[in-house]
Parts: structure tokens; sequence; C-alpha cells
């Protein structure tokens, strides 16, 4: 083990804030394309972890989605870890659908739905959690019930197995 003098020799540089890391969680406004990742990760992290195959559901949609365009990898990252992050406080789920709420246009409200349902299809099995989660979000932006239950059947559609 490193005696104290041999770790000063690599001195750590002074501990940024939270909010350099992490700006999305200082901020009173996303963007749309944030609150469509934030989204799709409180359905993801709804059950208490996000899988791989998550990641993966997530990270597809934002590079082929029209409405991902000009999104990087590095902002679905940090969009990510900040709701992650969000989420972790006391008040960060009500916290995280004010952001949402506020941040899409009524246009996109269907869009955040469909790729929350889109992210819960990536699982084997969608658990309660993310289920509750979801009535949450179609609660949260107002959608009409038959707008809701359209985007789930074609997401199940999409699903099917042979």
């Amino acid at each position: 083990m490193p005696s104290h003098s041999e770790c000063d020799a690599f001195p750590l540089a002074p501990l940024a804030s939270i909010s350099e890391f992490f700006p999305m969680l200082t901020r009173e406004t996303l963007t749309p394309q944030e609150a469509l990742v934030c989204t799709m990760v409180l359905v993801a992290a709804a059950d208490g972890g996000i899988t791989d195959r998550e990641i993966g559901t997530m990270a597809g949609l934002v590079q082929f989605l029209p409405v991902f365009q000009g999104f990087t990898a590095q902002e679905l990252a940090s969009a990510t870890d900040a709701t992650v992050n969000l989420l972790r406080d006391e008040n960060g789920l009500a916290h995280a659908s004010r952001l949402i709420r506020n941040a899409l246009p009524n246009r996109l409200r269907e869009t955040a739905y469909a790729l929350a349902c889109e992210v819960i299809a990536a699982s084997s099995e969608a658990q309660q959690p993310s289920l509750r989660m979801l009535e949450m979000v179609a609660h949260e932006l107002h959608l009409d019930p038959l707008v809701i239950t359209a985007i789930e059947r074609c997401t199940r559609a999409r699903h099917q197995r042979v």
C-alpha cells in the first residue's frame, strides 16, 4: 500500500460541484430530447435498476429516431445519469415529472409515451413497478385513453415473438 507521501505525488484536482457534472439537475427546464430520455429512464428504473437491454433500447432509439437528430451519445449518457441521480432525491419523481411535462410540447407527449412503452417492451417481461410508472407517465402527460391503448397495442405488435 502506498504511503501518504507517495499518494501526494499525484494530487487530485479539487472536486467540482454536482451541477458541473449534471447540469440537468439544477436547471428548471429540459430540452425536449432530455425530457424524452428522462421519460424512458423513469420507466426503466421503476423496478429498481436499468438493464443492459433497456440501455441498448434507449441508445438505439436515440440513434435512429428523427426526434433525436443532433442528440449525441454523450448527451444520452449525461441525461440518463442526471435522471437516475434526480430520482434519488426525496421529491425526485415529482420534480422529474414536472420537468418532463413542462419540456414537452403536446405533439411530443405521445412520442414520450411510445418511447416509454418501447423501453418496457425491451425487457423480457414487464414488471409491475414499470407498468405503474407507465400509467403515471400517461397521467402526467394528459394523454387520451384511446391514444394510450393504440400506442400500447402497436408496441405489443412490434415485439411479438414467433
